[in-house]
């Protein structure tokens, strides 16, 4: 997931990075004007273009500050600038001129802001300089070389110094600014990360904690009423909390991925710890599980869960009776990006057609099909199979998981 406070780091990163690159052409640009015109009796287009551009430029940056728009500043700066630097080129020497180099720069900058920007000035910086040498090498000239030859080698000096300051003084200093900005609020952003996660696992393993206690509680209810019905129900509400307590320890324990649940592994401990609780140690049934590497939402999970727990409990309770080997069969497969079939099945007695959550008082079946409708899903059963089997189709929520009684 992208993180909205580091992308308005790196926003106001390049915003003053740009700013400041502004800034600094435009005083340079006016020097060396001066210098060109005053030190190097440089006359003419090669002293106004650097004025010119300086003034631009610096009209063009203060605008920024009343328009806001960062992109229409920073084209408007790398057109002038290519401009400029066209002519400066033209009237120095054309393709043989040093100030030839400032135009690298111009496809630095551009790939400093964003990759399209430095690829498309890279594009027409290169047909510029196919331009530059077609005309050199030409016979139709329109300029001459305006620097005088005592001069020459100073103005070579200075483009090169002009280049070499831009490009490691002002480009490389804010550059590593802006990069030690972004990685120390990348740094603090990834330490309130691990606070949230550290926190996350506490609460997880808080909720596993006194979910395990509320179903200590009802074990030690169910061993104190002798009433046979009444202690059957308790147990039943104790598997239903431990149901939920192993979503939450599975949470806990992973350290990779808070969000999801490896389905497969739930399905097996909660199947395993059925038939322990409900045959004991002294059992003779078997699970068959063909459930496919998915990680699904615990607002999923959990009535998932809670559908396996009423189901598989239901078998081992009243499907499969004593000396007969039971069987029972979970199998879950995805049908498209969302939505998934899970398919439950046990080789027991059965019950009837005519019992339903309509005609029965049964809270385990009325269970069963409430949690299918909040998984937006439906339920079905065969009749046609030995046992009872459902099929179960759902799809993947996140926060809906509230209440049974919808």
């Amino acid at each position: 997931m992208k993180n909205p406070n580091k992308d308005t780091y790196r926003l106001q990163d390049k915003i003053d990075l740009i700013l400041k690159v502004n800034y600094n052409s435009s005083f340079f640009a006016a020097i060396f004007g001066l210098v060109c015109y005053f030190f190097l009796d440089i006359k003419g287009i090669i002293p106004y273009t650097f004025w010119g551009y300086a003034v631009i430029n610096l009209i063009n940056t203060l605008l920024y500050k009343q328009h806001k728009k960062l992109v229409f500043t920073y084209n408007s700066t790398s057109i002038l600038s290519m401009l400029g630097a066209v002519i400066i080129t033209l009237y120095s020497g054309g393709i043989e001129s040093p100030f030839v180099f400032v135009l690298a720069i111009i496809v630095f900058a551009g790939y400093v802001t964003t990759k399209v920007f430095g690829q498309l000035y890279l594009i027409l910086n290169l047909a510029v300089l196919t331009l530059l040498f077609l005309y050199d090498t030409g016979d139709f000239k329109i300029s001459a070389n305006t620097v005088p030859v005592e001069a020459r080698s100073w103005f070579a000096y200075l483009s090169a110094t002009f280049a070499v300051y831009l490009l490691g003084g002002v480009f490389g200093k804010n550059l590593l600014s802006a990069h030690h900005r972004l990685y120390k609020s990348r740094n603090e952003i990834q330490e309130r990360i691990d606070e949230k996660e550290t926190l996350l696992k506490e609460v997880h393993h808080r909720v596993k904690n006194n979910l395990q206690t509320v179903s200590s509680l009802l074990s030690l209810q169910s061993r104190a009423i002798d009433d046979s019905k009444i202690s059957n129900i308790i147990k039943s509400s104790q598997n239903r909390v431990v149901s939920m307590a192993m979503v939450h320890e599975m949470l806990y324990k992973r350290d990779d991925y808070l969000s999801k649940i490896e389905l497969e592994p739930y399905v097996r401990e909660l199947c395993d710890y059925l038939v322990r609780s409900v045959k004991g140690s002294n059992r003779d049934v078997k699970v068959n599980l063909d459930i496919g590497d998915y990680k699904l939402s615990i607002d999923t999970v959990i009535p998932l869960g809670l559908i396996i727990n009423e189901t598989i409990t239901n078998a081992l309770k009243y499907g499969i009776t004593e000396g007969h080997d039971g069987e029972i069969h979970v199998s879950v497969e995805k049908m498209d990006e969302t939505r998934y079939k899970m398919y439950l099945g046990d080789n027991g007695v059965g019950y009837s057609e005519e019992i339903n959550p309509k005609t029965s008082n049964s809270l385990g079946l009325k269970l069963i099909y409430n949690l299918a409708r909040q998984l937006r899903g439906s339920i079905t059963r065969d009749y046609a199979k030995k046992g009872t089997h459902y099929t179960i189709e759902f799809e993947e929520v996140i926060e809906q998981f509230n209440s049974v009684d919808q």
